[in-house]
Formats: C-alpha cells, sequence, structure tokens
C-alpha cells in the first residue's frame, strides 16, 4: 500500500507543481489539462477551463506528490486548501533550511524554523499557493522513540 497526497488547486496547480518541482528537487511525471480528455469522458469543458490542469504527479524520492485544478464541472466552489498540511522529514540542518525557506518564499511563515525539544529544526509554513508544510529534521533520540 502506499499513502499519497492529493491537492487541490483554483486554477494555478502547474505553477504550483513547477514550483514545487524546483523546491523539491522532483521529477515531473505528469501533468495533463482538461482540454486533453478524451471527449468519451462525457465533460464539457468550457474553453476558458481547457488549459487547467486535470491530473499531475510529482516523484519525491519512492514518494508521490499529486494535484489538480478544481474540476469545472464542479458544482462546488473551490474553499481552499484546509486542516492538513503536509509533513517533510529531512536529513540534515542544512536541508531543513534549504526548503523550508524554498517553500516559504512568498508564503507565511507559521513558526520559524528552528530547534525543538523532539527536533534539530522543525518549522510551519503556508506558501504562496495556500498549502501548508512542516519541515523537520528529528534529533536521533526522538527518531528512534
Amino acid at each position: 500500500m502506499q499513502l499519497s497526497t492529493y491537492l487541490i488547486f483554483n486554477d494555478n496547480c502547474r505553477e504550483a507543481f513547477e514550483f514545487y518541482q524546483r523546491c523539491l528537487d522532483a521529477k515531473l511525471e505528469a501533468m495533463a489539462t482538461y482540454g486533453e480528455m478524451p471527449a468519451s469522458e462525457g465533460m464539457e469543458i468550457p474553453p476558458e477551463a481547457r488549459d487547467l490542469i486535470m491530473h499531475a504527479r510529482l516523484r519525491i524520492g519512492d514518494q508521490l506528490l499529486m494535484a489538480s485544478d478544481n474540476s469545472p464541472c464542479s458544482p462546488a466552489p473551490y474553499e481552499g486548501i484546509k486542516g492538513a498540511s503536509i509533513a517533510i522529514g529531512v536529513d540534515s540542518v542544512e536541508e531543513a533550511e534549504r526548503l523550508f525557506n524554498a517553500l516559504a518564499d512568498n508564503g507565511t511563515v507559521q513558526m520559524p524554523l528552528e530547534e525543538t525539544f523532539w527536533a534539530h529544526r522543525f518549522g510551519m509554513l503556508v506558501d504562496r499557493f495556500g498549502v501548508a508544510w512542516m519541515i523537520n529534521y528529528e534529533k536521533e533520540e526522538q527518531a528512534a522513540a
């Protein structure tokens, strides 16, 4: 079994995933638009939504991060990404600082990256796309517990 995160964006999935590809040193494996969807799927895609992302997939090591733009056929309005954070564990102070600073660019730091009782570095932020992140470099004694 593999557990993956799937994010929904409001018309900026492409920009977000190109940003995450750089920040996370990830491989963009898929990026398909609603306009590329076969007509046989039976969805009427408005012309202004044809370039929105229907599915995107990033590979980060052996993990996946996936997303799409909110469906142009969805009757529900987009309400943002709420009630969840993506937690990333790293192996060094330098990697924690690099990743935190990259993701925080034009975002909002909720908790500065700093040493805690459980971690050499831990910090929380919401990036420019509204996605919440937790960056953690655990202390050895905490990781073994």
